[in-house]
């Protein structure tokens, strides 16, 4: 069942009112294996442990998913990282760019949880798939965050550190309908992971010469114990 709790405003070549059936959050998704054992080892290094096997595919409310401006979190110890996001809808195949926001301590007891526990920003504009399959392997993901009020590249990358979308739903081996949300994998953060008062996103196409950006505050709630 739908849930009409979820309905975002969204661009798809027109404003469209899409429904959030499911999201999914897809894990340990590189192609590179030595670029993934270095991502591995950043959450280590936080004192996460690393999958079984890769890649590993999390569900998460789907009232996570925002495009709002700015988030409300636990503490001070989560963080964004920008990932392209596929989308189904209208019987096509969607792709834009969001930041699977998540709290480090969580993750530290159980990365379901901690994926539970943040909102999950979108950009609001999406491309249709058929446009930018022939060139995907020249799409580009990057983030920014701000450190003591100035811009920090964060992270930087294409698309293809990650397995290609048919790949990946390929092996998510579960209905992937109207409605459904898919997060794809990350790039390595630059100087390791961190939180930030702001993230900021994008996934560009120099082929075509255009991006999709969004950025959104961290607001830090008190942990009171």
């Amino acid at each position: 069942m739908v849930p009409t709790a979820n309905v975002l405003d969204l661009h798809l070549g027109e404003p469209t009112k899409v429904a959030i059936a499911q999201t999914i959050i897809a894990g340990w998704t590189g192609r590179d294996k030595d670029a993934q054992l270095r991502h591995i080892r950043e959450l280590e290094e936080l004192g996460i442990k690393g999958p079984a096997s890769t890649p590993v595919f999390y569900r998460v409310a789907a009232r996570r998913l925002t495009t709002a401006s700015a988030i409300e979190v636990s503490g001070e110890a989560s963080s964004g990282e920008v990932e392209f996001v596929l989308l189904r809808y209208g019987g096509k195949l969607w792709v834009g760019v969001g930041s699977d926001h998540t709290d480090r301590e969580a993750e530290a007891h159980g990365i379901t949880l901690s994926k539970q526990m943040c909102d999950k920003p979108v950009a609001t504009e999406f491309w249709e798939m058929a446009d930018v399959v022939g060139h995907w392997d020249r799409l580009i993901l990057r983030s920014t965050i701000f450190e003591n009020g100035k811009p920090v590249l964060y992270q930087e990358g294409p698309v293809t550190t990650m397995l290609s979308p048919v790949d990946l739903l390929g092996l998510w081996n579960a209905p992937f309908d109207e409605g459904s949300v898919l997060f794809c994998g990350t790039l390595a953060a630059r100087d390791g992971i961190r939180p930030a008062g702001r993230f900021e996103f994008e996934l560009e196409d120099p082929v075509l010469g255009r991006r999709i950006a969004h950025g959104y505050d961290c607001v830090s709630l008190p942990v009171a114990g």
